[in-house]
């Protein structure tokens, strides 16, 4: 039985994002929606539960595997809004098609995905009215059907 190799850390390439600031929006169908981004979460990627491995055989420990598929979890977005966006909210809503977050560097995600809510939330004296957004990926190309992943575009200028 081989232990696992101890790996020593080196240090990453690139650039981190230093300031969230200006991380946006856009879905192909309505790139100027009546919405204002205030917080964008991004889509993550999760490999989901371990594949239980465990026989009667094992003596000390279970083991178990890695899944062999990727979900990317949903867009959480807060943003103000015009009132007259529940027309435009109601031709995104669930028609799926391309998205595109555009982060702070000038770097984009794009994904297939659909706009699942649009939930306000509650208007005070006060405060400027905001929306709760969430869009889920579907890495589905709407047009053929076909599997279809994010696509990461790196700034201009980058190497």
């Amino acid at each position: 039985m081989a232990d696992p190799t101890v790996t020593q850390r080196s240090t990453p390439t690139g650039r981190k994002l230093d300031e969230g600031y200006q991380t946006l929006i856009a879905f192909a169908s309505n790139a100027s929606v009546q919405l204002w981004e205030k917080s964008v979460q991004p889509p993550g990627m999760d490999g989901g539960d371990p594949v239980e491995t465990t026989t009667m055989h094992n003596s000390t420990y279970r083991t178990m595997a890695a899944r062999k598929l990727i979900t990317m979890s949903p867009v959480e977005v807060t943003a103000a809004y015009d009132p007259a966006v529940y027309d435009a909210i109601v031709a995104l809503i669930n028609v799926e098609g391309a998205i595109t977050v555009h982060f702070s560097d000038g770097s984009s995600l794009s994904f297939y995905g659909f706009l699942q809510t649009f939930e306000p939330q509650a208007i005070e004296e006060g405060e400027q009215p905001e929306a709760n957004i969430t869009i889920q990926p579907t890495n589905t190309d709407p047009t053929d059907g076909s599997e279809a992943g994010p696509v990461y575009t790196a700034p201009s200028g980058s190497p």
